[in-house]
C-alpha cells in the first residue's frame, strides 16, 4: 500500500479525529485485530456475526497506528489505553472503509475491469489476470474478496507499479453492485452469464440481469461491456432493452457505451469454436476475432471454461494483447481452490467443487465428472441455497440432468436435495440414487461404499459445508 496520512483518511471518510496526529503515516489497512501490523489502521467493521469494536482495544494493544470506529464509548476506552494512537470517529465503519478505498483508488491512473455474473466470476477473473499479466502489471481480488468489504481491502494492495486492476463483484440483491461500481468506476465490465443464483431475493432472471447491469452505472461512452451472447439474457436485444429501461429510471445514465459480444454464433465479435474436452487434462478450443484465429489450450477441468476464456481474451485484445499472447497466458493458468480441483487418493479420483453452487454450475460439474476416466462416476450433491420458491423445481432438474448424463450413483444431501434424488430416480432406472438429509449419516457410510477406481464429485452451496465430505474422502 502507498503511504497515506491520517489527515487524508479523515478527509476521505469525513471522520472526526478525537485523538492522535493528522500527520501520522499509515501503510496498511486491517479489519482483523490478530493480523494488524504496527503501521496499520484498524477498521472496526460490524459484520453479520462479529462486531469489530469488540476487538478494537486488542488492535490498539497490538500496536497499530490508527483505529477507525463508530462507537464513541469504544473510542474513549482506547484513548485511555493509548494516547499516542490516532482515533477516527465515523458514522459507519463499513462505509468509511469503502469511501477510503474509493479515494485511494482515484490516486492511480490505471485501467479498471469489473467482473460479475451468476457463475464463473472468479474463474473469469483469474483468466483475465493470466491474459493481462502477459503485458501489464496487474492486481486482482484474492480468493473470494468480491463483496462490500473484500473489494475495498483489495484496493489497498494497489501501488505505483500497477497498471491494470481486475475487480470481481458479487451480489445477492439490488444496489450491491451499484455501490461496488461507484467505488471502482470500471472502464471495462464483464458479465459472464445470468442464471438463477440468488433468485430467492431477486425473484426473476430479469431482475438478476438488472442487478448485474449496475456494473455499468458509472460508464462513460468510451467504456466497454463484454458479454457471453449465447446466454439468453445477454443477447444484444435483451441488453438494449435493459439499457433503455435504466435510462428511463435515471436520465444521467450513459446508454452509448460499446457492447462487445463473445459466443459460439458467427454473429459474435469473438467467436468460440472447436471446443474439445480433454477430461482431467483440460480443454482445447479456437477463438476467432475478425480475420485472426488462434488455438487455445486451457489446463482447467470443464468444457464450459471455454466460455469464460473467450471473455478474458476479448478484454485482453481491447488492452492491446494479441490472441497469441492471450493463449500463452491461459496455457499457464492454475485452478482456483475448491473450484473443480481434481486429486487422487488410494485409487479414488476426487473432484472438489465445494466453493459454491447454482443449478447451472451443478450441471457443468456433472459434465466434468463424466469426462474423467474411472470405474464408477459418483456425484455427491448438496442443497443449492438461496433458491426460494423455485428450489424444488431446480433441484429436481439437477437430478434429472445427472441421470440423463448416466451418472452411476447420485448421492444427495440436505433438505432440498431430496428433490435431486426424486429427479434422478424419475429420469432413469440406470442411475443408483441415495438420499441423506444429514451429512453425518453419509460420512459414516463413505468408507464402506467408496472403492478404488471411483470418480467422486462433491458439490454444494458454501453454507452446506461440503468440505467435511471432501475431508472424509481424502482420509479413506
Amino acid at each position: 500500500m502507498k503511504k497515506i496520512t491520517v489527515l487524508e483518511m479523515q478527509n476521505a471518510t469525513k471522520g472526526v479525529l478525537i485523538c492522535g496526529k493528522q500527520d501520522t503515516m499509515i501503510e496498511g489497512i486491517a479489519i482483523d485485530s490478530r493480523e494488524v501490523a504496527a503501521q496499520d489502521a484498524f477498521f472496526a467493521i460490524v459484520g453479520e456475526e462479529q462486531d469489530g469494536h469488540i476487538y478494537a482495544k486488542k488492535a490498539a494493544e497490538n500496536g497499530c497506528r490508527a483505529i477507525v470506529v463508530h462507537n464513541k464509548q469504544i473510542a474513549d476506552e482506547i484513548k485511555e489505553i493509548r494516547s499516542d494512537i490516532a482515533i477516527l470517529l465515523v458514522q459507519d465503519t463499513t462505509r468509511a472503509l469503502q469511501d477510503l478505498a474509493e479515494w485511494y483508488l482515484s490516486l492511480f491512473p490505471i485501467k479498471k475491469i469489473g467482473v460479475t455474473g451468476s457463475t464463473g466470476k472468479t474463474t473469469t477473473k483469474e483468466m483475465l489476470y493470466a491474459v493481462i499479466s502477459q503485458k501489464y502489471k496487474t492486481l486482482r481480488n484474492l480468493g473470494n474478496f468480491n463483496n462490500h468489504i473484500g473489494l475495498p481491502l483489495t484496493i489497498f494492495h494497489l501501488n505505483d507499479d500497477i497498471e491494470v486492476g481486475i475487480f470481481e463483484m458479487g451480489m445477492s440483491e439490488f444496489g450491491e453492485i451499484h455501490r461496488l461500481a461507484d467505488i471502482v468506476r470500471p472502464n471495462y465490465a464483464v458479465i459472464t452469464n445470468v442464471g438463477t443464483s440468488h433468485i430467492e431475493y431477486l425473484k426473476t432472471r430479469e431482475n438478476i440481469l438488472k442487478a448485474k447491469m449496475e456494473i455499468t452505472d458509472y460508464f462513460q461512452k468510451e467504456d466497454q461491456l463484454f458479454v457471453n451472447e449465447d446466454n439468453d439474457m445477454l443477447s444484444k436485444e435483451v441488453l438494449l432493452q435493459c439499457i433503455q429501461e435504466k435510462k428511463k429510471e435515471d436520465d444521467s445514465y450513459c446508454e452509448s457505451f460499446q457492447i462487445i459480444t463473445a459466443g459460439e454464433s458467427k454473429e459474435a465479435d469473438f467467436q468460440l469454436s472447436n471446443r474439445k474436452d480433454l477430461g482431467e487434462n483440460g480443454i482445447e478450443f479456437t477463438i476467432t476475432n475478425e480475420n485472426t484465429t488462434e488455438d487455445f489450450f486451457l489446463p482447467l477441468l470443464g468444457n464450459h471454461n471455454g466460455l469464460n476464456a473467450m471473455l478474458a481474451v476479448a478484454v485482453g485484445m481491447s488492452l492491446g494483447i494479441s490472441l497469441k499472447e492471450a493463449a500463452e497466458g491461459l496455457a499457464n493458468i492454475e485452478s482456483t481452490n475448491r473450484r473443480l480441483n481434481i486429486e487422487e487418493r488410494n485409487g479414488i479420483k476426487l473432484i472438489d467443487d465445494t466453493y459454491n453452487a447454482s443449478p447451472d454450475s451443478m450441471k457443468a460439474a456433472i459434465d466434468v465428472l463424466m469426462s474423467i476416466s474411472g470405474t464408477r462416476k459418483i456425484a455427491i450433491l448438496a442443497d443449492i441455497l438461496e433458491m426460494g420458491d423455485v428450489a424444488e423445481e431446480y433441484h429436481y432438474q439437477v437430478g434429472e440432468y445427472a441421470s440423463h448424463k448416466e451418472v452411476d450413483v447420485v448421492i444427495s444431501v440436505g433438505k432440498n436435495a431430496k428433490f435431486i434424488a426424486e429427479g434422478a430416480k424419475a429420469a432413469s432406472k440406470n442411475t443408483a440414487v441415495i438420499y441423506h438429509e444429514e451429512k453425518e449419516t453419509l460420512i459414516n457410510k463413505l468408507e464402506e461404499f467408496l472403492k478404488s477406481g471411483d470418480v467422486v464429485l462433491v458439490k454444494g452451496s458454501n453454507g452446506m459445508r461440503m468440505t467435511e465430505i471432501v475431508k472424509k474422502v481424502r482420509s479413506l
